[in-house]
């Protein structure tokens, strides 16, 4: 078969107009899975001419351009419950998060303005803060020389805008990508901690190339149908986008072909979507935030990913009815393919603190 290299230029790289026909278009009626046939995985075709390291080092610039508005993810919206705090240290920052007495989500600085204890271990009664050294109650308006940050909740992730960290100027919610409906897709949120920077998480995202060499236990037959130019355009994260084929191993002996976009539309995100095949419109949202530097003063940076799944298939509400079943099965995917791009990020990120890396 044979291969039409990326064209360097501002605009699009495609496959040849003969490859693409002969690409099967994923099925989206009949049984979801299909046979998993073995892939001898020496024998792939080698997809690193292909994967031009200025290709997506103009995409992760072009990322790092758009406007996030001060907005970090702080964790899944699930984690944050009613009568407990939850902490979390961004970009060296200490963030508190708790649940007012009308639920609400509410964030703020996590030591006490008193003495400095730490919040994050307060216990949280009627709604209210309340420090364990010596009892300061945060209602979550200020006051006591404690102010609160913005917080959102999106109904999938908890949110705050740190406007001191980030630089930008503020934007009133975080940019958060379209979704199918919460109440009819299947949620899970998985967390992975790793030594680097957002910048190398996004960057491993947007690097499709590596799927089915690096994660043959998920993905065969990935083939990169569009990937965008090394120009500084399109700006339009929509636009500015790479298209893949590729077939997901669900089990042993199934697996489900499809087409997806992966799109970054703001710096710390990438999501890939679901266009063609089954499970049409579902999304993977990959965020990254910075945590600060750890005790050898190197950065460490936390992977938040959510998954919601969704299908137009009438027996997919069963699906959704065993959610508390089917979530730990999604957790523990993600966990594995994390595992391994934890592995690249890092090793990017080493690779670039001491002036190896050659992309």
């Amino acid at each position: 078969m044979t291969r039409e290299p990326l064209r360097r230029s501002g605009g699009p790289a495609r496959l040849s107009s003969r490859l693409a026909r002969r690409l099967p278009a994923p099925p989206r009626r009949g049984l979801p899975l299909r046979p998993a046939a073995p892939v001898d995985w020496a024998a792939q075709r080698p997809t690193w001419r292909d994967a031009s390291p200025a290709v997506i080092a103009a995409a992760l610039k072009r990322a790092t351009a758009r406007p996030s508005g001060n907005w970090y993810v702080l964790g899944p919206s699930e984690r944050i419950r009613p009568g407990r705090a939850h902490g979390r240290t961004v970009a060296g920052t200490e963030v508190v998060a708790w649940r007012d007495a009308a639920g609400r989500l509410t964030a703020g600085p996590g030591a006490c303005p008193h003495l400095g204890a730490p919040l994050k271990d307060s216990p949280v009664h009627c709604g209210r803060l309340v420090c364990h050294w010596h009892g300061l109650a945060l209602d979550g308006r200020g006051g006591a020389g404690w102010e609160p940050y913005p917080a959102h909740d999106d109904g999938v992730l908890a949110w705050v805008r740190l406007d001191a960290v980030g630089g930008e100027e503020p934007l009133e919610r975080p940019v958060v990508p379209e979704r199918p409906a919460r109440d009819a897709s299947l949620c899970a949120v998985t967390e992975a901690e790793g030594v680097c920077e957002p910048e190398d998480v996004v960057a491993n995202r947007l690097d499709p190339w590596h799927g089915a060499w690096f994660h043959p236990y998920s993905f065969t037959g990935l083939t990169v149908l569009q990937a965008p130019g090394t120009g500084p355009e399109p700006s339009d994260p929509e636009e500015d986008r790479f298209t893949v084929q590729v077939t997901f191993r669900v089990a042993s002996r199934g697996a489900v072909p499809v087409r997806a976009v992966f799109t970054a539309p703001e710096p710390r995100t990438v999501v890939m979507r679901i266009t063609e095949g089954e499970g049409v419109s579902s999304v993977v949202e990959t965020h990254a935030t910075p945590l600060g530097e750890d005790e050898r003063g190197r950065p460490r940076t936390v992977v938040t990913e959510a998954v919601l799944a969704t299908s137009d298939r009438p027996g997919f509400a069963l699906a959704r009815a065993a959610a508390p079943l089917l979530r730990p099965l999604v957790r523990r995917t993600a966990a594995r393919l994390w595992r391994d791009d934890l592995a690249y990020a890092e090793r990017r990120w080493q690779l670039r603190s001491t002036g190896r890396f050659p992309g």
